[in-house]
């Protein structure tokens, strides 16, 4: 969905738990909400006035893949806050950084906060997604497989 964008910091890189700086931007991009895009999402969620197809775009996790490649995380949390309904034909700009990271049970995590804005500057919605970067531990509390 997105029609332009660009890596914030250069050449691609895999993402390092111990090097990265709370506050480091991630990717930003622009594109344009289409009538199609609110018809394909309300017809996916079967609410015929959904406001917030943004959702659908996923803006954290494709400004984080800007920046850096698919390496993994495994969602632990997410926040969700909705502000102004965008509009078919509005132009979207979304920007995001990375806003903390912390050790909990010897794993690390991460927080990815992303901000969509309408090209007036009014914002749209804000995404938070808190991530676990060490995913060979998944399951491990079940037993290996």
């Amino acid at each position: 969905m997105a029609e332009s964008g660009k890596s914030v910091s250069g050449p691609v890189r895999r993402f390092d738990f111990d090097t990265a700086e709370i506050g480091e931007e991630l990717g930003s991009y622009e594109y344009t909400m289409t009538e199609e895009q609110f018809k394909h999402f309300r017809d996916s969620v079967s609410f015929s006035d959904a406001l917030f197809p943004t959702v659908a775009v996923k803006h954290d996790a494709t400004a984080m893949r800007m920046k850096y490649p698919v390496d993994g995380g495994v969602n632990a949390r997410q926040v969700m806050e909705y502000f102004n309904p965008p509009k078919p034909g509005m132009k979207i700009k979304v920007t995001a950084k990375l806003i903390e990271k912390y050790i909990r049970r010897d794993k690390p995590y991460i927080a990815i906060q992303a901000t969509a804005t309408d090209e007036k500057g009014n914002l749209i919605e804000r995404t938070t997604t808190y991530q676990m970067r060490k995913t060979e531990e998944v399951g491990k509390k079940w037993g290996e497989q």
